[in-house]
């Protein structure tokens, strides 16, 4: 799970940091010395869980749970216990107290993980749409407004028309075998595009929509067999 720290306390990020590193279950995207920088962070990048202080200057963490939407799944770390009963109306994964021991730290982290689980992303066809379930919803994307899609990792992005995207858990194979053949192709490790919405191939890059996509060399013959030339 993608995971960022959000505390004031250099010494009590420092010990979180350490047992996310031990953690092979987690990857720690940033740590964060304040809420404004982690809202800024979850904006930009696709966090999966957040362990959150809630004392801080400029925004405490309670402020930042009822800002921020979607919320990733957040395990709240104070020393103050009385705002356990409060921080859990926002339907938070855990709440740790500071010190914090690695079997409860453990604990939190597998609750967050059996969540997660439950939670990935997955994706059903049905003829000219595809399903995808995200954030505990399932979204229906007719695949004619696909544009292209973009692996991140263990996860992937779907760019449609209008300027929408959705960020998935899941693999292109998994994605690959959901969509017609005769409609999308993979050209790059990373890419996969809708043949219709091409606007240009040049040289070794393919236009969609002013985005310019690297064709791979072992997906150029692919590309070539299924483009109508004259």
């Amino acid at each position: 799970m993608r995971c960022i720290v959000v505390d004031d306390d250099e010494l009590s990020r420092s010990v979180i940091e350490d047992l996310i590193n031990e953690t092979d279950s987690l990857e720690l995207i940033k740590s964060c010395e304040d809420a404004v920088e982690a809202f800024k962070v979850i904006k930009e990048e696709h966090i999966d869980l957040v362990f959150l202080d809630i004392e801080m200057p400029k925004m405490d963490g309670l402020e930042m749970l009822r800002t921020l939407s979607p919320l990733p799944q957040v395990i709240l770390v104070t020393a103050h216990e009385k705002y356990a009963v409060e921080s859990y109306e926002y339907d938070v994964t855990d709440f740790l107290h500071k010190p914090i021991s690695l079997a409860r730290f453990m604990k939190a982290v597998d609750k967050a993980y059996n969540r997660f689980e439950n939670n990935r992303a997955d994706i059903t066809s049905q003829d000219k749409t595809i399903f995808i379930k995200a954030d505990s919803r399932l979204v229906q994307i007719n695949t004619e407004d696909i544009l292209y899609i973009e692996a991140l990792g263990n996860y992937m992005r779907i760019f449609t028309t209008g300027e929408q995207k959705y960020t998935i858990l899941s693999t292109m194979k998994d994605i690959i075998s959901k969509l017609s053949s005769d409609d999308f192709v993979r050209v790059h490790r990373s890419f996969i595009v809708r043949l219709d919405k091409i606007k240009t191939i040049e040289d070794n890059y393919i236009v969609i929509n002013n985005k310019q996509i690297n064709i791979g060399k072992a997906y150029k013959d692919d590309l070539t067999q299924k483009l109508n030339l004259l």
